[in-house]
């Protein structure tokens, strides 16, 4: 097995695909009886070791689709294991949509939701405050279930879980009826968008932008709801998402990989390709982005009032010290929630993202950049690189211990912890006596 970019390689004692939470809680009681472990793998697109073991690996593919649609409540019912794409679709036949979504679409919907994947915008949280309710089989072997008015503690545990409480089943979420976004991309400079960033984000509906190193130059993306027919299928449109943003962008990773040399100017030229743009159609269309380029990446998240610090000193080491990576940094901004484990607990924030080629090595680039995030109170995005441990999340997150008390509750012999998750959660006894 391995992950995405390959970082991550692994070979389990046995891989299952259950098609039934029957089929789940029997899997989940045999492994107890056992005394194996269990992780459950989405996509396989976390860069850290979320789903690495040698025990049990649990695929929910054969688990998918829409239970129920209720749009007198606006909400809907979804197995565990559709992926986003499958789900966007779905709801887009009964007029619905999901309010806000990241930029990949093929993670499983409980996947993205347990590592905190998002979007941008600062009028919307990550995906997992769309979660109204689930249900998860726990390390006893029982069905649990909670909402915003049963358990709501629970829930606000259980949505951004890492799959450290179990194997979720079922999700309910909100959703609303079927929009289309205009899509704007344009070249900017990087001061004026930073002086400018609350008019940027004041006058779309979702604002990101991405830095190219060692340049002063942007690319910034700007969504706005309309009623305009769609155009997605223009010749210059797929041109840039296809052509520019991966072949021509791929090859000249490759070329930034033979001849390190060249990544300054190689970065420049990146920048210099960036044009004006605009496209309209579906929500769920215009949100994702096609990645055929392959890297590694680290991504956190600092309070709001710290961002231009943040980039202030992101971009005074980049530019001094960078030499080999090309990948532009990207920039989101994200409303604060109140799940236990979401680095944007408490607090609105931006999330700067760190890119790596897959074939060049990324340790010193991520540490170098983790050090300046760690100065301006950051926490990581969960599915990217990270180093924090025990001590360092319990100091990060401020319901760090509340998590945990509720994670030996339901996982009590750490049933769901992988080698890597037994780093975060300290005290945790082994399955194996």
């Amino acid at each position: 097995m391995k992950n995405w970019s390959s970082l991550q390689q692994w070979t389990p004692t046995k891989i299952a695909y259950p098609g039934s939470e029957e089929a789940i809680v029997r899997l989940v009681r045999d492994a107890r009886e056992q005394k194996m472990a269990v992780r459950t793998i989405g996509s396989g697109h976390s860069f850290t070791a979320l789903c690495v073991t040698e025990e049990i690996l649990v695929s929910l593919d054969k688990y998918q689709g829409v239970i129920a649609v209720d749009k007198e409540n606006m909400e809907v019912s979804v197995r565990s294991g559709t992926k986003l794409f499958h789900l966007s679709q779905l709801l887009h036949q009964h007029g619905l949509a999901l309010e806000n979504l990241g930029d990949i679409d093929v993670q499983s919907i409980a996947g993205a939701v347990s590592t905190g994947t998002h979007g941008t915008g600062t009028a919307f949280g990550n995906l997992s405050t769309q979660v109204t309710a689930l249900r998860f089989v726990d390390g006893n072997g029982n069905v649990v279930s909670c909402s915003v008015r049963e358990n709501p503690e629970l829930l606000r545990a259980a949505r951004l879980s890492l799959g450290a409480l179990g194997i979720i089943t079922e999700l309910t979420l909100r959703v609303v009826p079927s929009y289309k976004l205009s899509l704007q991309v344009e070249k900017a400079r990087l001061d004026d968008v930073l002086e400018k960033l609350e008019e940027y984000e004041g006058g779309c509906r979702n604002f990101e932008f991405y830095w190219f190193p060692n340049t002063p130059f942007v690319m910034t993306k700007e969504l706005r709801e309309t009623g305009e027919a769609v155009t997605r299928n223009s010749v210059f449109t797929y041109a840039r998402e296809m052509m520019l943003e991966n072949y021509a962008f791929l090859a000249v990773c490759e070329l930034g990989y033979r001849f390190p040399s060249w990544n300054r100017k190689l970065s420049a030229f990146a920048a210099s390709t960036t044009g004006s743009s605009r496209k309209v159609d579906w929500s769920h269309r215009v949100f994702s982005t096609p990645r055929l380029v392959r890297f590694n990446e680290m991504e956190y998240s600092v309070p709001m009032e710290a961002y231009r610090s943040v980039m202030e000193a992101l971009t005074r080491w980049v530019n001094k010290y960078n030499y080999d990576v090309l990948f532009p940094l990207e920039n989101r901004f994200v409303r604060a929630d109140d799940n236990y484990l979401s680095p944007a607990y408490g607090r609105n924030s931006a999330y700067v993202a760190a890119h790596v080629y897959h074939k060049k090595p990324h340790q010193d680039y991520f540490r170098e950049l983790e050090a300046i995030f760690r100065d301006h109170d950051g926490r990581p995005h969960w599915g990217k690189l990270h180093t924090l441990d025990y001590p360092a999340l319990h100091d990060a997150y401020p319901e760090f211990d509340r998590f945990c008390s509720l994670r030996q509750l339901h996982d009590p012999r750490g049933m769901f912890l992988s080698p890597y998750l037994r780093s975060l959660f300290q005290n945790v006894r082994q399955v194996h006596p």
